[in-house]
């Protein structure tokens, strides 16, 4: 099974980028489902054009919401625990082209860091179960809700739990820096309509939990080699399964 493991991760890194290969893989099917359901969405009542204002701007190539919930949008806790695999598919889904944007543009600077410091296979892990910790606390507040900032928060309290208790320079200024950073997005969460804080806090509380269970280094015996493929493998699996039972869902509607 190890061997098998290490194998599949040496064969698919041929076709990925020799950097931040997961960074890349979670930005390509970001994307693609931003395409399907912005295909979806203008085929059933057009491309969302902003209507005045700044606020109208959000709504720009915007996603209609019957088909984020067709594609895996998190809703209320009694159905996400019915169909457990919104809870995966709602990290890869965005309302709008700014959505989208800004977590990508987000994903690509903090990503790769992150990808660096845990190796690609605990990273993916990471990303996807940060994703989840988020919808979790969303879904059990009742919030229809969509888009990897829960994950992308994640990541931040991954980072958080990093700087916690180090005492050099760089680590105290980092970590500064992301305090900022968590009070900005907290501010702007509470100003604006539509921002679920409440996948932002599940998600950075799920980080800072992992921060400090993980090594903060690549894998460097054999065994940890091992660990951290299988981690890997797990969360891929979990994301492929997802959206499969995301598929025959609606091809049953239909």
């Amino acid at each position: 099974m190890n061997f098998s493991l290490a194998a599949a991760s040496r064969s698919l890194g041929r076709w990925m980028p020799a950097t931040s290969p997961a960074t890349y893989g979670i930005l390509t099917i970001s994307c693609l489902m931003f395409v399907v359901s912005l295909l979806a969405t203008m085929r059933e009542s057009g491309f969302q054009m902003p209507g005045g204002g700044l606020s109208s701007l959000f709504n720009f190539g915007g996603i209609s919401g019957g088909v984020l919930q067709r594609l895996g949008a998190s809703l209320p806790l009694p159905y996400d625990l019915a169909q457990p695999w919104r809870f995966v598919t709602a990290v890869f889904l965005h309302g709008s082209i700014l959505h989208i944007a800004f977590n990508m543009w987000f994903l690509m600077d903090v990503g790769p860091q992150v990808e660096e410091l845990y190796g690609s296979a605990r990273y993916l892990f990471i990303y996807v179960v940060t994703g989840i910790g988020g919808y979790v606390a969303s879904s059990m507040v009742g919030h229809f809700s969509i888009g990897g900032s829960g994950a992308l928060m994640g990541l931040v309290g991954v980072l958080l739990a990093v700087t916690t208790g180090r005492r050099s320079a760089g680590m105290q200024i980092l970590r500064s820096r992301l305090i900022y950073f968590i009070i900005y997005i907290a501010v702007i969460g509470f100003l604006l309509q539509g921002v679920d804080n409440w996948a932002h806090g599940g998600g950075l509380a799920t980080g800072f939990i992992l921060g400090k269970l993980l090594t903060d280094r690549p894998p460097a015996t054999p065994e940890e080699r091992k660990l951290s493929y299988a981690l890997g493998w797990a969360a891929a699996l979990i994301v492929a399964i997802s959206f499969a039972f995301m598929i025959v869902g609606n091809f049953r509607v239909s």
